[in-house]
């Protein structure tokens, strides 16, 4: 005869949650509905021109808002109902790994540098070498990543000049017609 306990392997189910378990997840549905509450009432603050009734810059802002706040809600909801997210044991991390400095320190820079970037030669630029710079790092081949971040920075730039009418820093590149928004 077998038991009709099953042992599908979740704990927490066979022992209540902790007041401070429940504490987290309220606290992080509260800090959703607040970052979505945020996120609609800074969208009221974007000036939209052309015809109303036309989608406009604050339409994406809205619907991420929306999203967000509902979301943290069934967070809340879920919580009171009891319904809490698995406890970890542990990361899956090696202990016994130092974190690589020099890497952290790259990134950094190419950040930093992408932020410098583009007020003197423009988005495009700046973007393409944030996109190398880090991939570069991170350990891509370094031709492949620059043809790719040349391709995803001139794609980006013509989508939001071109495609969405926003205007991104041309900078050199101020007076080509797509990317020049």
């Amino acid at each position: 005869m077998t038991s009709p306990e099953t042992s599908s392997g979740d704990s927490a189910s066979s022992t209540p949650p902790s007041a401070s378990a429940k504490a987290e997840e309220y606290v992080f549905g509260g800090l959703v509905v607040a970052l979505g509450v945020f996120t609609l009432v800074d969208a009221t603050t974007i000036t939209a021109r052309g015809p109303l009734g036309t989608v406009g810059p604050r339409a994406f802002p809205y619907a991420v808002g929306v999203l967000l706040v509902v979301t943290g809600v069934m967070a809340i909801v879920a919580t009171l109902r009891g319904r809490l997210g698995p406890a970890e044991d542990a990361e899956d991390v090696d202990t016994s790994v130092l974190t690589d400095w020099p890497t952290v320190a790259k990134l950094v820079a190419v950040l930093v540098a992408h932020l410098a970037l583009i007020d003197l030669v423009g988005w495009p630029v700046a973007a393409m070498v944030l996109f190398f710079g880090a991939a570069w790092t991170l350990g891509a081949i370094w031709w492949k990543a620059l043809v790719i971040a040349v391709v995803l920075a001139l794609a980006v730039q013509v989508v939001f000049a071109s495609g969405l009418g926003l205007s991104l820093p041309a900078g050199v590149f101020e007076g080509v017609p797509l990317l020049d928004g």
